[in-house]
C-alpha cells in the first residue's frame, strides 16, 4: 500500500502523474489519497497530518509525502526505514514526525538512478524520484538499494519538545477547522494524573482543566485535553480556542501540568 500526501492541490495534474509513473512500474499498487490540500509550501502542515494518519495503516505501508519548496537544491531526497513502514520525500522534515512516532531504525539518501525516471526534472521530483522509489519499494525492493544510509537529516523544531523544571515548551503544529489549538506535545509527555495545566503563551497565562472530551466544561469555557491525533490540545468548548486567544501556528507554548 502506497499513501500520498502533497500540497499540489487538486486543479494540476501533478498527482495523475505521480499514479500514473507508480502504476506503470506497479500495476498492483494500492494508492491511497491522504490529502492534496496542504497549504502550498506548508511543512509543519504536512508533517501534522502525515503524522495523525500513519498510525492507521498496515505495517509495511509507504508513505509518499511531497511538500517541497527547496526541490532542486541541496536538500536531499531520502527514504525513512521504521518499526512500522517506510517515508518516501525530501529531508525538510515533512516526514519526521511521523516517522519519529514509529520510530526511525534507517534513513537512506535516495541516489541510485535505476529507481528513478530516466530523466529527472528539477522541478518535479515527486513524479521522477519519490512515485519511482514508492513503486519500487513496494514491490519488494530492498531499502539499501535506493543508496546509502546516511545519519544526518533535518529534525525540525516543531518535532522537538524541551524540558525545564516540571514544564515543557513546545509549540502549536496545528489549528484545525474548528479553532482547536493542537501543540506538538504528545502524551506520553503530559502526566496521566495532571488535573489541570498551567498555560504561558505570549503574554497570556491561563490555568486550564485538563479533561478528556471538550464537553466536560461549560460552553464557551476552555479545557486542554489529548486530541485523537495523540498530542495535547487547548480547546473551547462550541467556540474557537484559536479565536480567542490569536493564536498562531509556530508560536511557542509553555506548559505546566499541575
Amino acid at each position: 500500500m502506497i499513501t500520498l500526501t502533497s500540497d499540489f492541490g487538486l486543479k494540476d495534474s501533478y498527482v495523475a502523474e505521480m499514479k500514473g509513473v507508480i502504476l506503470t512500474l506497479n500495476p498492483k499498487a494500492k494508492i491511497i489519497d491522504v490529502t492534496h490540500g496542504v497549504e502550498k509550501f506548508d511543512i509543519r502542515m504536512g508533517a501534522f497530518i502525515l503524522a495523525s494518519v500513519v498510525p492507521y495503516f498496515p505495517k509495511g505501508t509507504v508513505h509518499l509525502a511531497v511538500v517541497d519548496p527547496g526541490v532542486g537544491t541541496e536538500r536531499h531526497a531520502i527514504l525513512v526505514q521504521t518499526k512500522q513502514g517506510f517515508f518516501v520525500g525530501p529531508d525538510n522534515g515533512v516526514l519526521m514526525l511521523a516517522a519519529e512516532n514509529q520510530g526511525i531504525k534507517k534513513v537512506y539518501e535516495l541516489s541510485n538512478p535505476k529507481f528513478m525516471l530516466p530523466k529527472v526534472s528539477a522541478t518535479f521530483h515527486g513524479r521522477d524520484i519519490f512515485a519511482p522509489v514508492a513503486a519500487y519499494l513496494d514491490m519488494g525492493v530492498k531499502p539499501a538499494e535506493f543508496g546509502p544510509e546516511v545519519a544526518i537529516r533535518i529534525m525540525p523544531e516543531f518535532a522537538r519538545i524541551k524540558k525545564g523544571d516540571g514544564y515543557l515548551i513546545g509549540e502549536i503544529l496545528h489549528i484545525d477547522g474548528y479553532g482547536n489549538i493542537i501543540t506538538n506535545i504528545s502524551q506520553k509527555e503530559i502526566m496521566a494524573q495532571a488535573k489541570a495545566v498551567n498555560i504561558r503563551l505570549r503574554n497570556i497565562c491561563l490555568n486550564i482543566d485538563f479533561g478528556i472530551t471538550y464537553a466536560q466544561t461549560k460552553p464557551g469555557e476552555a479545557i486542554a485535553l489529548i486530541g485523537s491525533h495523540g498530542f495535547l490540545e487547548i480547546a473551547l468548548n462550541q467556540g474557537s480556542a484559536g479565536e480567542k486567544f490569536h493564536s498562531a501556528v509556530g508560536e511557542k507554548i509553555e506548559v505546566t501540568p499541575v
